[in-house]
């Protein structure tokens, strides 16, 4: 595989790829979000201090609430996302793609007790490296994944307006495979192309810029670009 994604097929029999985050961007939404709810907590400190005693205990009550139920009632009410994993593309959905509900973000943020032992998300962070989808024990337990958000673009043009039939006949999914190149390759530099296409050399005979131009060509045929 050249790119690291879980693919997940829906009953309908649709592939989705979802593009898995690692414990960078994970770690970075994570510090947004700690910084936002001390931001909270020192604003509400601010303004129950003035209620004396009475006021430390709605402190601490509300320290409470924040720290466990920021996460789960973001993820659960704003499809997944935080502010802290919105700013940075992230969002949390059920393993089979599914967006994620209350009972699994409930879990999977419960569980952090466990990613932080013994010190500083230590548990957390060698679960992520070790699972190739980037998960701690909290999204093994409760069946999530925190996958890049897919962005918009803009549709891209055809890079090759002619057409050229394959030399030989393409099963559907190589067919799928072709198209699917023809579509990605303008947003990948010209040496990651060219990686990419040196693989279809039994087909195109070729290599290098000529053999993405081939490719390109070919999809053409086959979207009937003629």
């Amino acid at each position: 595989m050249l790119d690291t994604y879980r693919e997940v097929v829906t009953p309908e029999g649709v592939a989705l790829h979802l593009p898995a985050a690692g414990p960078v961007p994970r770690a970075l939404a994570w510090l947004i979000d700690f910084l936002v709810r001390a931001g909270v907590m020192m604003a509400m400190g601010t303004f129950l201090g003035a209620f004396g005693r009475g006021g430390a205990g709605f402190y601490a009550v509300a320290m409470f609430l924040v720290y466990w139920f920021y996460p789960i009632v973001f993820e659960a009410m704003w499809n997944g996302r935080t502010p802290g994993k919105r700013s940075m593309g992230l969002r949390v959905i059920a393993a089979n793609g599914a967006p994620v509900g209350w009972l699994a973000a409930f879990t999977r943020n419960l569980l952090r007790v466990v990613d932080m032992l013994p010190l500083a998300y230590a548990a957390g962070l060698v679960s992520s490296l070790v699972d190739p989808w980037g998960r701690r024990l909290g999204d093994m337990v409760a069946g999530t994944l925190v996958v890049h958000e897919a962005r918009p673009r803009d549709p891209q043009p055809a890079a090759v307006d002619t057409a050229l039939a394959p030399s030989i006949a393409l099963r559907p999914y190589e067919q799928v495979a072709l198209v699917a190149f023809a579509e990605r390759a303008p947003r990948l530099s010209e040496a990651r192309q060219a990686e990419l296409a040196d693989l279809a050399e039994p087909l195109t005979g070729a290599r290098g810029t000529a053999a993405v131009t081939r490719l390109y060509r070919m999809a053409n045929w086959l979207l009937g670009r003629r």
